[in-house]
């Protein structure tokens, strides 16, 4: 949503602005994280109740700055620096300013860029959740990763690790340093290794799908978890549950991840940076590079 070519006045309420509702805030974004096929999802282009919302703004990964609140917000302040994810049904992040729930971004502290802030909000919230809320990982499980040097699977690597999980990465050979850079115990290279050879773990988490997340299942020991964020699957373990989430904002989960970041324990998957006038192209698949791409709306 781009409202005027200046911040709305400071301290100011946001009855009546157009796309801002009851506990909104006004960020001013400056980074911008997206979804490459969330062109593809309905959600991009109707609103809840189904009702057709185009033009639609994509994009809901944020890092800016808070420049109006709406009726009813508490916790946040004109002038701060915030991160989060914004709503699936209302126009995204790709934009100078952004209408979002207040309870859906958290403080963002100075000495993390708004770059790297912008970075950390979905595979961050993806992975923290599948990990932590849906497996209930404890330290001395054993988690295989899949897609272990990706955007969503770097982060769980990493997160399981430091839970005191032994973590096993997969993915392509060319992802094999990365994923044991970002923690990985082990690598199976899904192209020449067995996936049965690793033999049983605790945890599976899966961000591939397809025959890989099926086969997932035949690897989790008795009272296991496979955990994917790939939609619905037929995938079941013989003696254990498969569970198939979409992520969703959490403030107390984002001030989790960035203390984690600014102690050096985690690390963000950026592949390239980009400027708002080159949003476009950023979509296309063939102008992405591996790691997350980041839109710098404000330089």
């Amino acid at each position: 949503m781009k409202l005027a070519e200046r911040p709305a006045p400071q301290g100011a309420a946001l009855a009546g602005l157009s796309g801002a509702n009851y506990g909104d805030v006004v960020v001013q974004v400056h980074a911008s994280g997206f979804t490459g096929d969330e062109l593809s999802w309905p959600s991009t282009w109707v609103d809840r109740l189904g009702r057709d919302r185009t033009p639609s703004i994509p994009g809901h990964e944020l890092a800016g700055v808070v420049t109006a609140l709406s009726y009813g917000t508490a916790g946040l302040s004109v002038g701060q620096r915030v991160f989060g994810l914004t709503d699936w049904t209302r126009d995204g992040t790709l934009a100078e300013y952004v209408a979002v729930e207040a309870r859906n971004v958290a403080p963002l502290p100075g000495d993390v860029d708004f770059t790297e802030g912008a970075a950390l909000v979905m595979s961050g919230l993806t992975a923290w959740q599948g990990l932590f809320e849906h497996s209930h990982l404890r330290p001395g499980l054993s988690v295989l990763v899949q897609g272990a040097a990706g955007v969503v699977g770097s982060m769980a690597t990493q997160l399981a690790r430091e839970a005191g999980a032994y973590v096993i990465g997969t993915g392509r050979a060319a992802g094999r340093q990365a994923a044991l850079g970002f923690g990985a115990q082990e690598f199976l290279d899904l192209d020449h290794d067995a996936l049965e050879d690793v033999g049983e773990v605790d945890v599976v988490f899966d961000v591939l799908g397809g025959e890989i997340g099926k086969r997932s299942a035949g690897i989790i020991r008795a009272g296991g978890t496979l955990v994917t964020i790939t939609g619905p699957t037929d995938a079941r373990p013989a003696d254990g549950r498969t569970v198939d989430f979409v992520v969703v904002p959490d403030r107390a989960q984002l001030i989790e991840v960035v203390q984690r970041f600014r102690g050096g324990r985690l690390r963000t998957n950026i592949g390239s940076v980009a400027s708002l006038d080159d949003a476009v192209a950023a979509f296309n698949p063939t102008e992405r590079r591996s790691g997350k791409t980041i839109i710098r709306v404000r330089p």
